[in-house]
């Protein structure tokens, strides 16, 4: 049973080691296929946020250097105090008129780093309350604006639902952060595959950096699809290995079917070359017979009249025996066994048992036999003609299957030996059946001689004849406390 139960997992191992690499590839992938779309994705998503900020940004520095260019008639009328009305996000509008001063420091200072940029410059940055100014200083009039952050977001034209969106967005500017999208916590968990976005907005006068980012999780992994893939590989594999299967069982059938016509021929011949024996003796004595009658009739005929008709019949029946003779004589040697000496190759000994067991699995599965092939130092090879070969074995392992139905399920076993002895290879195939009589064992390898009821009696003798062209020996023990041992030797490969 042993034996059996690491045959089937030696069998089934490959299909499902197939069938985990195509199934974990193919998960991979589409795992990175999905990982891929959601990052770009994300990408696409950061990136029109940062230009939308971005717009709005530069958007600050147009209105500014528009508010710089302006001269208006009255300078009382202050036009840039209608500018909140049109731009939510700017809060107010303060100017400085050429001969006023700022009364904040942090403008004063403002004005002069824009004087020297030659562009807006920030000030009083405050995230903690989303706003700052943004401060441009020109001839005769100063200006500056204090901006909304938030206000600037053009929700409207936002990629991401804020409120829904796993995305965190963030602006950050010296140490400090503004959440501006807190990104949903139930769908950015805390472990898997982080994507992180970076990028200051587009205008100098404003270098906030833009911060996104994402956390996906395993569960957001196309698990549906990894299990189908898992189930239509083990599908198409199963299907394969039945086709396989079934192309086993075809070839099986026709080894099988190759064997029973060489074991037919070759019995054909067993019973020929023994027929043509047995009827080349009796013809000899009709020879015998009628050539002394012949003599006789010459001696002393009997009749003159009748003379001559006993003398030609005579003549007729002696060439009829001659002629018998002669035929059984060609068809004897039209079915003699060939010399297979010169027709041997070099055969592994275990791959012809392997092979054996093979062709006969459907058999030992039958009959709930799980054959041992127990292998003695390392591999060899003998020289041996592989079609007379597995012949040999297969007819053994037929007889030994036929002696072993005789006895209890539980009491069935079958073991093929393989080792090297005196330069020979062996193959020695032990069962555990009923066994043979001594008178039996003596007479096992005569031809027509069986003990097995219809059987012709020319199996084993034509293994034993098959064995002798190839130069090795066949013999026959019956074992101790019961059943029957046969041993095959062949010569090894020098």
């Amino acid at each position: 049973m042993a034996y059996y139960a690491v045959t089937q997992l030696r069998r089934h191992a490959p299909w499902a080691l197939a069938w985990c690499v195509v199934s974990l590839v193919g998960a991979l992938l589409m795992a990175r296929l999905e990982l891929s779309k959601l990052r770009d994705a994300f990408d696409t998503d950061a990136r029109i946020a940062h230009r939308l900020l971005s717009q709005k940004a530069a958007q600050h520095d147009a209105v500014l250097s528009t508010l710089a260019l302006l001269r208006p008639a009255d300078e009382s009328a202050r036009p840039e105090q209608r500018l909140p009305s049109v731009y939510p996000q700017i809060l107010s509008v303060q100017r400085r008129d050429r001969d006023a001063s700022w009364s904040d420091e942090a403008l004063r200072a403002a004005e002069a780093e824009s004087r020297r940029l030659k562009r807006p410059a920030l000030a009083e940055v405050n995230f903690a309350k989303a706003r700052y100014h943004l401060v441009l200083g020109g001839e005769p009039t100063s200006f500056a604006l204090l901006i909304d952050i938030r206000a600037m977001i053009p929700w409207s034209e936002w990629p991401m639902a804020s409120d829904a969106s796993p995305v965190r967005v963030t602006l950050e500017h010296n140490e400090q952060t503004l959440v501006l999208q807190p990104g949903n916590t139930v769908r950015n968990p805390a472990r898997g595959w982080h994507f992180d976005f970076r990028k200051p907005l587009s205008a100098d006068s404003q270098p906030f950096l833009l911060v996104a980012g994402r956390q996906v999780g395993w569960a957001q992994l196309p698990w549906g699809w990894m299990l189908s893939w898992s189930l239509l590989v083990a599908v198409l594999l199963l299907a394969a290995r039945a086709l396989l299967r079934q192309r086993h069982d075809r070839h099986r059938a026709e080894e099988l079917l190759r064997l029973g016509q060489i074991g037919r021929l070759n019995t054909l011949g067993e019973l020929a070359a023994g027929l043509a024996h047995e009827l080349n003796q009796p013809l000899t004595a009709i020879l015998a017979s009628t050539q002394a009658a012949g003599r006789l009739l010459a001696e002393d005929p009997p009749d003159p009249a009748d003379l001559g008709t006993a003398r030609t019949a005579i003549a007729q029946a002696t060439d009829q025996a001659k002629r018998a003779s002669d035929v059984v004589n060609r068809l004897r040697r039209a079915v003699e066994q060939p010399d297979l000496g010169g027709q041997v190759e070099q055969v592994s000994l275990l791959v012809a048992a392997r092979s054996a067991v093979y062709l006969l699995e459907p058999e030992l599965a039958r009959l709930g036999i799980s054959p041992a092939v127990e292998m003695d130092g390392p591999e060899f090879t003998v020289l041996a003609e592989p079609v007379a070969l597995e012949q040999i074995i297969h007819n053994l392992m037929i007889n030994a299957l036929q002696a072993l139905e005789l006895v209890p399920a539980p009491q069935r076993t079958l073991t093929l030996k393989l080792d090297v002895a005196d330069k020979r290879g062996r193959l020695t195939l032990q069962d555990t059946g009923p066994g043979m009589a001594n008178n039996v064992v003596s007479r096992i390898f005569e031809p027509f001689f069986t003990t097995r009821k219809g059987g012709l009696g020319l199996g084993l003798s034509l293994c034993e004849t098959l064995t002798g062209g190839m130069g090795g020996t066949l013999t026959a023990f019956n074992r101790v406390p019961r059943g029957a041992e046969f041993c095959l030797s062949l010569p090894l490969v020098p």
